[in-house]
C-alpha cells in the first residue's frame, strides 16, 4: 500500500509531508484547491512524464518521494528488483523523481537509480490510478482485453502465448531479410556469373604481368639484340677472314708471347698464367652470349600473342577497378565465394520458413485456447456487471461481452466488445449510448470486478462517481468501501454519500502564503468532529446549516 507521500517545490505544493494508512482513504477539497495537482505529484513519482512546468516557485529541483509497504507482494516481484539492482528485504519501495530546472528527470528505488521503462513495470504491480474521464477507456480495445483477461484469469496463456508471438515476430523479421537478400543476391547472380566466367577464363597467374612485359620487351627489339649478339661473337672470334683477327686468337697469341719469355722473365710464367685464365672467363662468357643469341628469336607470332595476352589483362585490370593481377585473383575468388553463398542462403531461408510454419502454429494454437478462455469466461463476465449495474440503480441494465476474432497482436486474436443498454433493449457499444452517469457506474462495475482478481494492493480513485448522486452515489460509496476491506483505495471525491464511507479522511485547501503572496496547495488529515463539517459542507455548500451539520453525522454512523 502506499504508505506515505513527500513532496517539495512541486507547481503549487511548497513542501509536503503525508502518511496514509490502510483501507479506504478518502480525499476532498473545494474545486480549484489542487486534488488534480496532488494526483500530479503522484504520477510523477509513478513514472509520469516530467518537464520543467512542474518546478515550484521557489525554484531548484522538484523531488517526489512515494513510500509503499510491499508485503506478500515482495516475493512476486522479488526477481524484478534482483535484475534491477534494488535492495527491498525489508518490504518497504521507496521511489523518487527528481527534476531539475531544465526538465531533465531522475528516477531512484530504494537510493537505485532505475529506468523509467523499469519503474512503469514495477508501478503497475503496486498501485492501479482512474483518472478523471479514463471511462474514455471503455472504447480502449486493450482496456477492454485486460478486463476480461483478468477476470479469466489467463494471466499463464497470455504470458506463454505473449512469448511465442515474439518468436513468430522475430522469425518473420528474419525471414524477411534473409529473403530480402536473396533475392538481392539472385538479381546479381547472373551478372556476378559473368564477371566470374571472364576473370576464371582469364586463367590468371601471380606475377603474370611483369613476367610478359619483360618478354615483351625483348621480342620487340628480338632483331636488335640479335645483331648485337652476333657482333659481339664476331669481335671476339674474328670474321671469316684473316684481315679481322678476334679477342680470342690476339689472347691466345700474348699467351704465346708470353710463355716463350718466361725463361729469361720469370714474372712472364705468372702473366702467361693469368692470360690463361682470363681466356677461361671470356670463353664462359662468350659461351652464355652464344646462347642468349641462339634462343633470341625473332617470332612476330609470338610478339602478337605476348601483346595480345597483356591488352586482356589491362583492360580486367581497368574493367574491375584493380591495380594487379593479385587484385583480380581477390575478386575472382570473391565472386565465387558469393555465388556459393546464394545457394546456401536458399538452404537457410527453407530452414527458417519451416522454424517460422512451426512458430505460426503455436502462436495459433494458444490463441485458440486464449479465444475459448475469453468466449467461456464472457457469460459470467457480463453476468457480474450486470448485477453490479443494476445494484447502482440501473434496474434494466444489461452488459454484454461479445469476443469475436480479430487481427492477431500480442495480446491474441481477439476483440472484446462491451455491448450495454440501460433499458434492456438493443444494447450497443458503451461508448457510444452510455450517458456519463452511466459510464461512471460501468467503470466502478468493472474496477470493483478487476480488483477481486488483480491483487493490486493500492487503487486510486479520482472521481470516479462523476454525474451520479443521491442514493447511486451512496451505492458508489458502498461498493468503493467494500473494496477497502480487501486493499487500500483511495477516493477523490465531491459527494458527501462516498465521503462519508472512508476510514481516513483528507482535506486539499489552498492558501495563500502571507509572506510571499504566493497560493501553496496543502493537504492534513481531519479529525472527527472536522471531518462531520467538512461532510456537511459537501452537502449544503460554504454556509453551514444545522440540517447538513445533522445528516452529515447522520452520513457518517452509516444511518
Amino acid at each position: 500500500m502506499l504508505s506515505r507521500l513527500q513532496v517539495n517545490n512541486y507547481v503549487l505544493i511548497d513542501s509536503l509531508d503525508i502518511e496514509f494508512p490502510e483501507g479506504l482513504v478518502i480525499i476532498t477539497g473545494q474545486t480549484g484547491a489542487g486534488k488534480s495537482i496532488l494526483m500530479g505529484a503522484l504520477n510523477l513519482a509513478l513514472g509520469a512524464k516530467a518537464d520543467a512546468s512542474v518546478i515550484g516557485t521557489k525554484g531548484g529541483n522538484c523531488v517526489v518521494e512515494a513510500e509503499f509497504a510491499v508485503g506478500d507482494l515482495l516475493k512476486d516481484i522479488a526477481g524484478q528488483l534482483d535484475e534491477n539492482g534494488v535492495d527491498a528485504e525489508d518490504g518497504r519501495l521507496v521511489i523518487r523523481r527528481v527534476v531539475n530546472p531544465t526538465g531533465r528527470s531522475r528516477a531512484f528505488v530504494n537510493d537505485s537509480p532505475v529506468t523509467l521503462q523499469f519503474l512503469s513495470s514495477l508501478v503497475s504491480r503496486l498501485v492501479d490510478i482512474h483518472s478523471q474521464h479514463q471511462t474514455l477507456m471503455l472504447s480502449d480495445r486493450k482496456f477492454r482485453l485486460s478486463s476480461l483477461d483478468t477476470y479469466a484469469g489467463d494471466s499463464d496463456l497470455l504470458d506463454d502465448f505473449g512469448s511465442a508471438y515474439s518468436e513468430l515476430a522475430s522469425l518473420t523479421e528474419r525471414v524477411t531479410d534473409l529473403e530480402t537478400s536473396l533475392r538481392r543476391a539472385l538479381e546479381e547472380r547472373s551478372y556476378n556469373e559473368a564477371r566470374f566466367s571472364q576473370l576464371d577464363s582469364a586463367g590468371l597467374r601471380q606475377g603474370e604481368i611483369e613476367e610478359l612485359e619483360a618478354e615483351q620487351k625483348q621480342l620487340a627489339n628480338a632483331e636488335e639484340i640479335k645483331g648485337t649478339l652476333c657482333e659481339a661473337e664476331t669481335l671476339f672470334f674474328g670474321g671469316e677472314s684473316d684481315d679481322s683477327p678476334g679477342v680470342d686468337s690476339m689472347l691466345k697469341e700474348i699467351e704465346r708471347c708470353l710463355e716463350k719469355i718466361s725463361g729469361f722473365v720469370s714474372r712472364a710464367a705468372s702473366l702467361s698464367e693469368r692470360m690463361s685464365s682470363c681466356r677461361v672467363e671470356l670463353d664462359d662468357i662468350m659461351s652464355e652470349i652464344s646462347s642468349l643469341s641462339s634462343r633470341t628469336e625473332i617470332s612476330p607470332e609470338r610478339l602478337q600473342c605476348v601483346e595480345d595476352r597483356l591488352s586482356l589483362l589491362y583492360g580486367l585490370l581497368q574493367k574491375f577497378g584493380c591495380a594487379t593481377v593479385d587484385e583480380l585473383i581477390a575478386e575472382r575468388d570473391s565472386l565465387s565465394s558469393r555465388l556459393d553463398d546464394t545457394a546456401g542462403m536458399e538452404g537457410s531461408l527453407e530452414e527458417l520458413k519451416a522454424e517460422c510454419a512451426s512458430a505460426r502454429a503455436r502462436v495459433n494454437r494458444l490463441a485458440d485456447a486464449l479465444h475459448e478462455a475469453r468466449a467461456g469466461a464472457a457469460p459470467s463476465f457480463a453476468s457480474a456487471i450486470t448485477d453490479a449495474l443494476r445494484w447502482l440503480e440501473l434496474p434494466h441494465a444489461v452488459f454484454n461481452v461479445e469476443v469475436k476474432p480479430s487481427e492477431l497482436t500480442s495480446s491474441g486474436g481477439d476483440a472484446v466488445h462491451f455491448m450495454f443498454s440501460a433499458t434492456g433493449k438493443n444494447p450497443a457499444d458503451v461508448s457510444k449510448c452510455a450517458s456519463g452517469g452511466e459510464l461512471s457506474r460501468i467503470m466502478l462495475a468493472l474496477k470493483a470486478m478487476m480488483a477481486k482478481y488483480m491483487d493490486m494492493p493500492t487503487m486510486v480513485f479520482d472521481e470516479i462517481d462523476t454525474g451520479v448522486s443521491g442514493s447511486v452515489a451512496d451505492r458508489m460509496g458502498s461498493m468503493i468501501c467494500e473494496m477497502g476491506r480487501d486493499m487500500q483505495v483511495f477516493a477523490i471525491t465531491h459527494l458527501p454519500q462516498v465521503a462519508a464511507k472512508g476510514n481516513a479522511h483528507y482535506l486539499v485547501s489552498k492558501e495563500i502564503d502571507p509572506e510571499t503572496s504566493d497560493a501553496v496547495t496543502t493537504i492534513r488529515r481531519l479529525g472527527d468532529e472536522e471531518r462531520v463539517m467538512e461532510v456537511a459542507r459537501m452537502l449544503s455548500g460554504s454556509a453551514l446549516t444545522d440540517a447538513a451539520v445533522a445528516n452529515a453525522r447522520s452520513l457518517l454512523r452509516g444511518e
